[in-house]
């Protein structure tokens, strides 16, 4: 599906469920992640073929680091994959690459990939691929809040200059807009401290059912044609 100016230009997706999928079919939680990084693939080829111009995909919570240590080193492991092979992709997508969260408690190599894969994408306009990793709402407005009472003791804004748009501009998603549409796969019906200021008025989708290592092309179609079918009011009439 081609998307046009009645679609979402900004999709957000909450990728749950790998474990479920997983345990339904027998196999170990890791195998699950793994089938769902696979999937991520798939989907971002999708979104761009789509002409998608953000997509933004939730990859690491700052509460993710509660679950098994094993679990999180394979996480970590994947992340390290999937970024070695966007650096070394020998397809020329103009793909940008931002990662919003807090990285410096990720290890170092990851840390050196998100950095090199920033700055050699940063020319590209055709899609914008926004990877949450150590990423959560609260946190991210916690860490603005206190950027911006830096900045108000430095002189560098004032108080009363403080605005909506402002605060805006200290999140890590400053450069792009709010997601038109946020998908959460696994029939959870919660955004889990995503995106929090970003979502206020974003169209929410929960596909019934589906876990997200089987959440495929005609499922991502499905979301689109749902969102075309809303009336979008921010609050008017």
């Amino acid at each position: 599906m081609i998307i046009d100016q009645k679609g979402p230009q900004h999709i957000a997706i909450i990728m749950d469920g790998n474990r479920r999928w997983a345990k339904a079919r027998g196999l170990k939680p890791n195998d699950g992640h793994k089938a769902g990084a696979e999937n991520v693939k798939k989907i971002v080829k999708y979104a761009y073929d789509c002409n998608l111009k953000y997509l933004t995909l939730y990859a690491f919570s700052t509460e993710n680091w509660k679950r098994d240590k094993s679990e999180v080193s394979l996480l970590m492991k994947l992340l390290e994959k999937f970024t070695d092979e966007l650096l070394n992709s020998d397809e020329k997508r103009e793909i940008q690459i931002k990662i919003y969260g807090d990285i410096t408690p990720l290890n170092k190599k990851l840390q050196d990939n998100i950095r090199k894969l920033e700055e050699s994408t940063k020319k590209y306009d055709k899609m914008v691929l926004g990877i949450c990793l150590n990423y959560g709402g609260r946190d991210e407005i916690l860490m603005a809040t206190k950027r911006m009472v830096d900045d108000v003791l430095s002189g560098k804004i004032k108080k009363d200059d403080i605005t909506e748009n402002m605060i805006a501009s200290y999140l890590y998603t400053k450069d792009i807009p709010d997601p038109d549409l946020i998908i959460r796969t696994s029939n959870e019906y919660r955004l889990s401290n995503f995106l929090t200021w970003q979502s206020t008025y974003s169209e929410l989708y929960f596909p019934l059912d589906v876990m997200w290592p089987d959440f495929d092309e005609n499922q991502f179609d499905k979301a689109i044609e749902e969102y075309i079918k809303r009336n979008r009011r921010f609050g008017g009439n």
